[in-house]
């Protein structure tokens, strides 16, 4: 019996990649006796998009890992440590033979439990820089002679030059229903008309104030070109009211593949998400989070899906007008859309998750599964 854990948490970036990995692994290891956990926070949503994926999880405790200086500091050293000693109590009492880390403060406790156990550990960074999470599980990585997966091939230069022979360029894991999604299906979702010009508008799982308050304001000249489909967030107090051409979503799950391939171009934040529009092709409007409280990643990514001919990105604190004109000039140029859909497309047209899946498969069926 092989038995895979999983770990990774926080927002959907560092869990539906690793679902789509899981995902692929089941299909390579059909036939062999195996099984996949995932460790994760006890706290938010990683327990529930986990467990609907059809995975065992385990929750431990999670603390924040910070660049400054906090009182907070103290209280997280703690329970970072107490999720370090309940990680490697659960990879010892499931017998775990290797570890999978999708990023995120929650997963240094399991990868450093898993090293002190000389499990292999490999680790995947989905922006053009890596976390701190990601330069901390690094190391675990190369200490068991794991894999540092990496998403852009640029990526790779960020790494001491003893990590460096260990890392594997893959492009970001996206799940397989983006690659089968339907357009007619969105439309149906949606209740729009079959010709309708769709622009999606998608600000992550919570919502961005910054996204929605250009909507807000553009609203009307938005809907004389487009219909809009506007991912606000589930708690906000949204005061623009739905219409035949405006039609806001707290939040759009199963149906998001569907209406990705209905939509004409989208426009959002530049997290790991935007792999998944790379995937079917779509142009982009990029409106990279910036200013405290980040650590300028999504302005990186941006910035290569631009130069890659993929995306155009609004500057700094765009005003409503400066959205508009953007969304004009796709709007107007049906060329424009061809030549930025194509490049999308090429960045996105990679098997990330079954490369990944084939890395830990052969790990596992070469050294590992003798528990």
């Amino acid at each position: 019996m092989v038995n895979i854990a999983f770990t990774g948490g926080g927002t959907g970036g560092h869990i539906y990649p690793g679902l789509a990995v899981a995902a692929e692994l089941k299909n390579l290891l059909a036939g062999r006796e195996f099984r996949l956990f995932w460790i994760g926070s006890s706290a938010g949503m990683d327990r529930s998009l986990v467990e609907e994926a059809g995975i065992e999880f385990f929750g431990v405790p999670s603390g924040k890992l910070r660049r400054y200086f906090s009182l907070r500091t103290i209280i997280d050293f703690f329970k970072i440590l107490a999720g370090y000693l309940a990680s490697r109590k659960i990879l010892k009492k499931q017998k775990a033979d290797i570890l999978f880390s999708k990023g995120g403060f929650v997963s240094v406790p399991p990868c450093a439990a898993a090293a002190s156990l000389r499990l292999p550990v490999f680790t995947h960074e989905s922006d053009f820089s890596p976390g701190l999470a990601t330069k901390i599980n690094a190391h675990f990585a190369e200490y068991t002679k794991g894999k540092i997966f990496t998403a852009y091939s640029d990526t790779v230069k960020f790494f001491p030059k003893k990590l460096q022979g260990c890392t594997m360029v893959t492009g970001n894991p996206v799940r397989s229903i983006f690659k089968t999604a339907d357009a007619e299906k969105g439309i149906r979702f949606l209740n729009a008309e079959k010709d309708a010009r769709i622009i999606l508008v998608l600000g992550g799982s919570q919502g961005a104030k910054e996204i929605n308050d250009l909507v807000r304001a553009a609203s009307p000249s938005l809907t004389d070109i487009y219909t809009v489909v506007h991912q606000t967030g589930p708690a906000l107090d949204w005061d623009v009211k739905a219409n035949d051409k405006y039609k806001p979503f707290p939040y759009i799950k199963d149906e998001l593949p569907h209406v990705m391939a209905a939509a004409e171009i989208i426009m959002g934040r530049s997290g790991a998400g935007i792999w998944e529009w790379a995937v079917l092709g779509k142009p982009m409007l990029l409106i990279p989070l910036r200013g405290t409280g980040t650590r300028g990643d999504q302005v990186e990514n941006a910035r290569y899906f631009q130069e890659a001919g993929a995306a155009q990105v609004l500057g700094e604190n765009p005003t409503p007008q400066e959205m508009m004109l953007a969304v004009s000039s796709f709007a107007n140029d049906a060329k424009k859309r061809e030549i930025m859909a194509a490049a999308s497309f090429k960045i996105g047209n990679k098997d990330s998750a079954g490369i990944i899946a084939a890395a830990l498969a052969q790990n596992v069926c070469l050294g590992g599964g003798s528990k």
